[in-house]
């Protein structure tokens, strides 16, 4: 069973789905196999869009639909709402585009979520994929192939080279989590990892991280003492110009913290090899699965 995507035809509703951006990724999760039922954006109820009805609230999508999943492509200033609606109809995993969210609004919406049961993955990132089951999120399908590897990044398109690398190399991914770019982000870097960790299905894990904060270094501390499945580690801003802060929010480096090379030192006395580049991974999986 994949982590977090508990089932094939899971019923996933999209919030914004008549937006371009909403429009767009619900038909590509539907060539993915993700079973979209409906969608949600206020004053469209009747209408259609991406070949599913659409509705005013969440409320009347979960139901008329039964839905259990959100993807969320609510601008900024509505996103912490449209979360807030899906925690209280009673939707248990919400995927989180948007970026932009401000800091306090995610501080919020994370301690509702954990109050209420809810798991947010996101902001600020690509969403996820368990291949062959569903995918919920913007991550091209093109690059995904069934396998043994689960994979969880704090970048983006970073993360579409590495899944791409991965799948090229023949081994294939059980589950890919973009956890998001921002300092606060639903699900953490170690949650996926634990996660990862407890699923039969992955043999290995791959983390991708990126300067400024410490998620790799508190990371690494936890696979040195209850992960015994092979880890390969990539952090991405090794060549970033000292005191410049570098593309998302979380990648800001405060005094000695959050450097590339404070983070590979840490996984390096964990135990974890960190490949130089996104094609060394799939040759440290090898010897390390072998």
């Amino acid at each position: 069973m994949a982590i977090i995507i508990d089932e094939k035809n899971i019923p996933v509703i999209v919030q914004g789905i008549t937006g371009h951006q909403g429009s767009f990724h619900a038909q590509q999760m539907k060539l993915f196999g993700t079973n979209i039922v409906g969608g949600v954006t206020p004053g469209k109820k009747g209408t259609q869009s991406a070949g599913v009805p659409v509705f005013d609230s969440v409320k009347e999508a979960v139901e008329n639909t039964g839905a259990r999943a959100s993807v969320i492509f609510v601008p900024a200033p509505y996103a912490p709402d449209a979360v807030i609606e899906a925690i209280d109809s009673g939707i248990k995993l919400i995927v989180i585009i948007t970026e932009h969210i401000p800091f306090h609004d995610m501080v919020k919406m994370k301690l509702y979520a954990q109050l209420k049961g809810s798991r947010l993955i996101g902001p600020n990132g690509p969403g996820m994929a368990s291949v062959g089951l569903a995918k919920l999120g913007i991550m091209p399908n093109s690059i995904f192939r069934q396998g043994s590897v689960g994979v969880v990044s704090r970048s983006g398109t970073l993360t579409y080279e590495i899944v791409n690398t991965i799948s090229e190399s023949g081994f294939g991914e059980t589950t890919v989590i973009g956890i998001g770019g921002d300092q606060v982000v639903g699900t953490k870097m170690q949650d996926a990892v634990q996660l990862f960790e407890k699923d039969s299905e992955t043999k290995a894990i791959v983390m991708v991280g990126e300067i400024g904060g410490t998620a790799e270094e508190e990371t690494a501390e936890i696979i040195k003492n209850s992960v015994s499945k092979p880890v390969v580690g990539f952090i991405a801003g090794r060549y970033a110009p000292p005191g410049k802060r570098m593309g998302h929010a979380g990648a800001i480096i405060t005094g000695n913290k959050g450097t590339a090379e404070s983070k590979i030192r840490a996984l390096n006395e964990a135990g974890i090899r960190v490949a130089s580049t996104p094609t060394e991974i799939p040759e440290i999986l090898k010897q390390l699965i072998r």
